[in-house]
């Protein structure tokens, strides 16, 4: 297998990995959906040990105090068809397919511009590594497009017999 395609299975199990959390939460979305999001809310900050009584838990808990069941069902729809773009993304990036590469592509390309404003306005390691992260996925998928010689060329002779 050469370097490039490792690099693009690579980044195909990235994009796997990040569709698998998110399904994993779009569960958890229409869970709360069932038992009320406050309440799992509460829970989820108990079970993980953290103090509620803390900024970003406390905030997690007023958040979810504050959705609807229908803004929750959104939510986890949303996250639903997020995931499954991420994991057929995977998909045909693992098996080599030019449409995963463009999709891939777009898809990162399009956070380019909101990370690079969120590191001009509040510069943290954190948002400069999920830059990086993203132009090396770019690189990588740009990279393998460009190296693709795509369909054979078709032999006008052969096309002729074949109908």
């Amino acid at each position: 297998m050469t370097a490039e395609k490792t690099s693009v299975r690579v980044v195909a199990a990235f994009e796997a990995a990040k569709g698998l959390l998110v399904l994993v939460t779009a569960g958890a979305g229409f869970e709360m959906f069932h038992r009320g999001a406050q309440r799992a809310a509460e829970k989820l900050v108990r079970h993980s040990h953290l103090n509620p009584a803390s900024k970003y838990p406390r905030i997690f808990v007023a958040a979810a105090a504050n959705l609807t069941n229908t803004r929750l069902l959104l939510l986890a729809l949303g996250a639903l068809a997020y995931s499954l773009v991420r994991l057929a993304e995977a998909y045909g990036l693992w098996r080599g397919r030019n449409w995963a590469r463009w999709l891939g592509l777009i898809t990162a390309g399009l956070y380019v511009p909101v990370e690079v404003e969120k590191l001009v306005r509040h510069a943290s390691w954190v948002g400069a590594v999920v830059l990086g992260i993203n132009l090396m996925v770019l690189l990588i998928l740009w990279r393998a497009r460009m190296n693709d010689p795509g369909p054979p060329p078709v032999d006008p002779a052969t096309a002729e017999a074949a109908v």
